[in-house]
């Protein structure tokens, strides 16, 4: 069957009417990803937002501080950073992500919200605990499913917005590179730079631009690299200590386990990322049959994310992880 352009499928539809219908009444919207948002999360909630607030009349903010790589965006600068959250939003929506990945004070609008949503794409994600779930695996991105309810809602696709859903686009496929790229990923591309946008600059600035401190955090972890089953295994170590060393900052972290899956020869990689003392992050990819959202979840129920890529929050020494 020839892949066809994009277009709505019936699930965005529903949800495209059941949302409208809230957003009528609503006062306050709250927009967020998970903790430590990334391209696909924050693409997808300044997206939204703009489609919302055609929409009605709410005040429609978006949680999250976004780092240098995502800086760039438009609406990127009115983001609400999570510590001046306040749980005064009728409704709440967490894109690409899970309500228990949230930051406290999240957390608590989410729990005080009249009404709260889901938007998402993961295999580990499910829809218990939200009035208003849209959740489809086969979507490469959330961005894809944010680009087809503002189809559903008839709002204009200008460059601005075609920017920020190629950002999440050209981030959950990691380039085109990952196995959710499919031939209706490639048309949904193609839709989205006939409006004007600069992939190339989209691209660079998402997947490869790093800060000084950012290319010596790269540099000492690769040097540092493990090898384990006979090379088909590596793992790298980001720990606390060496980041503050190296003066990293947010978005510094990004991007490094891609380096160490394209190692030839390896079929599994880990990232293990000291947050802090004592809370540690796995980010984990996979090249071979080995499916790491499953993985993550034997290492933490709040583990999960997709078959190729995921990631775990582990709270022990990062030595015992």
């Amino acid at each position: 069957m020839s892949p066809q352009p994009p277009t709505v499928r019936p699930t965005v539809q529903h949800a495209s009417l059941a949302l409208a219908a809230v957003v009528a009444h609503a006062r306050a919207i709250l927009l967020t990803g998970p903790v430590g948002p990334d391209g696909d999360s924050i693409g997808a909630c300044l997206a939204l937002a703009a489609g919302l607030r055609r929409l009605g009349h709410a005040r429609v903010d978006v949680a999250g501080t976004a780092s240098y790589r995502y800086s760039w965006m438009p609406g990127a600068q009115d983001m609400v950073a999570d510590d001046q959250i306040r749980p005064d939003y009728d409704v709440v929506i967490v894109l690409d992500g899970d309500r228990r990945r949230l930051t406290p004070q999240v957390s608590a609008a989410f729990d005080r919200a009249t009404a709260t949503g889901i938007i998402d794409h993961h295999r580990s994600t499910g829809a218990d605990g939200y009035d208003l779930p849209l959740l489809d695996p086969q979507a490469a991105s959330t961005c894809d499913l944010v680009y087809e309810l503002l189809l559903a809602w008839g709002h204009p696709i200008d460059r601005d917005i075609a920017g920020l859903i190629y950002a999440g686009l050209v981030f959950d496929t990691s380039g085109f590179r990952h196995s959710n790229t499919t031939p209706e990923t490639h048309f949904l591309a193609a839709s989205l730079m006939a409006r004007g946008i600069d992939h190339v600059a989209i691209t660079t600035r998402i997947l490869m631009e790093r800060s000084k401190a950012g290319l010596r955090l790269l540099g000492a972890v690769l040097s540092d690299a493990r090898f384990y089953a006979a090379d088909r295994v590596v793992v790298g170590i980001a720990s606390h200590d060496l980041g503050r060393s190296l003066g990293a900052g947010p978005g510094d972290i990004d991007g490094i386990v891609d380096h160490l899956i394209s190692t030839a020869g390896a079929e599994l990689a880990c990232l293990f990322i000291e947050q802090t003392p004592g809370q540690v992050k796995l980010s984990l990819r996979s090249r071979c049959c080995v499916d790491v959202a499953a993985l993550a979840r034997t290492l933490s129920p709040d583990g999960g994310g997709h078959c190729r890529a995921a990631g775990a929050l582990l709270c022990d020494d990062l030595e015992r992880v």
